[in-house]
């Protein structure tokens, strides 16, 4: 993609692990010039791998690296010096860290009123849990997202980081939106999210079922009012059905099972029958009986054929080599081979590239601080540790 979004946008993000690099990532796939301040050993994430675990990579290909030490005074004035030259800034350490660096909001916004600084915590900056730490699974956690994803009583963990990349993709909309207040008026603004607060975004849904009966969801609560189901084949696998409130969807895929006598049950009668929790249950084992007499394959070819909303449950590497995910251009490799998933946009028809390579640690400080100090200057804040820079 030749002509990308964000081009001549840059950024300078002062993040580790997944939220705030994930952010900066997608940032840099729609063309900013995004240039990660690391401490002078590396993002943790690389974990002593040089170039980055494929954690690293994935959330940091397509960066700047600069490496300076945040803990002097020296690396400090030098970000200060660097603000000017960047429309946005990304931060997600701890509320009060970048303060007592003297690179809070206030502070950078005084050297750059028109800089968008952008803030990620885990609760936000003020109330009763400000102070705690946090990582995604406390996201999730305290977000109620575990609540709809496991039964009562049986608590347990969800396989992706959801509150984390969620968070990311909450910051990247909250910049996006500060650069166009930018543009039509030319200041800049302080935006903040946090875990606890983007992952509402995910679980609004939920939330309104919530206000609206009183309890707490669980995890069935949605599927009577979707009317979905998940049931596995004769061969093993696994298919889900979405019928929502379509009379279409209902009878069409009683014909596909051979089930047309239910259309006669009163129980099912009506949208209204088949969301009564005792009526949708007793059509979740109706349909698993009839699901497991025979393979996916079948399944899929009757399903499609009466344009049933089905899908098969797939694991992800299937999900990243299904001829549809192929169409869509999903995925490209960086220089080192690596896989990295492409930002879920298109412009007009055409998915802006990952095909650069993750920085090595400071790979870039030289090339970017002699944009603020001649060569000599830059080699003593090399010898004196302030930075950290590839060697020559």
């Amino acid at each position: 993609m030749s002509n990308k979004p964000l081009d001549g946008i840059r950024v300078l993000e002062i993040g580790a692990y997944i939220s705030a690099p994930y952010a900066g990532s997608l940032l840099a796939a729609l063309g900013a010039d995004v240039v990660k301040v690391e401490p002078p050993e590396g993002d943790a994430f690389r974990r002593g791998m040089g170039i980055g675990s494929d954690y690293f990579v994935q959330y940091n290909a397509g960066k700047r690296s600069i490496a300076i030490d945040l803990k002097s005074k020296e690396g400090v004035a030098l970000v200060k010096d660097m603000l000017p030259k960047f429309d946005v800034l990304i931060e997600n350490m701890r509320p009060g860290k970048m303060d007592a660096l003297g690179l809070g909001k206030d502070a950078c916004r005084a050297v750059h009123a028109g800089l968008v600084y952008a803030s990620i915590s885990g609760f936000g900056d003020g109330g009763p849990l400000v102070d705690r730490p946090a990582y995604d699974t406390i996201g999730q956690s305290y977000g109620g997202l575990y609540s709809l994803m496991h039964d009562a009583g049986k608590p347990g963990l969800t396989g992706s980081p959801v509150a984390d990349l969620i968070t990311g993709v909450s910051c990247v909309m909250g910049i996006l939106a500060g650069l166009v207040a930018k543009g039509r008026t030319g200041k800049g603004s302080a935006v903040g999210t946090s875990l606890l607060e983007a992952v509402s975004l995910i679980t609004v849904d939920s939330m309104t079922q919530a206000f609206e009966m009183g309890e707490a969801p669980t995890r069935q609560a949605r599927h009577p009012q979707a009317q979905n189901f998940c049931l596995k084949t004769s061969d093993g696998a696994a298919v889900t059905l979405h019928l929502s409130s379509s009379q279409k969807f209902w009878t069409n895929l009683l014909r596909v099972v051979e089930r047309e006598d239910l259309l006669q049950d009163k129980r099912f009668a009506t949208y209204a029958d088949r969301m009564v929790p005792d009526h949708y249950f007793a059509l979740v084992d109706i349909f698993a009986k009839e699901i497991a007499k025979r393979p996916l394959a079948e399944w899929e070819e009757k399903l499609t054929a009466l344009d049933v909303p089905y899908a098969p449950v797939l694991d992800l590497l299937q999900y990243a080599d299904h001829p549809q995910m192929q169409w869509l251009q999903m995925t490209s490799r960086e220089p080192g081979g690596k896989l990295l998933v492409r930002p879920p946009w298109r412009f007009d028809g055409e998915r802006p590239d990952r095909t650069q390579a993750a920085p090595h640690i400071g790979q870039h400080t030289r090339e970017i601080l002699q944009e603020l100090r001649t060569p000599e200057q830059v080699e003593a804040l090399i010898a004196g540790g302030t930075v950290n820079a590839v060697p020559r």
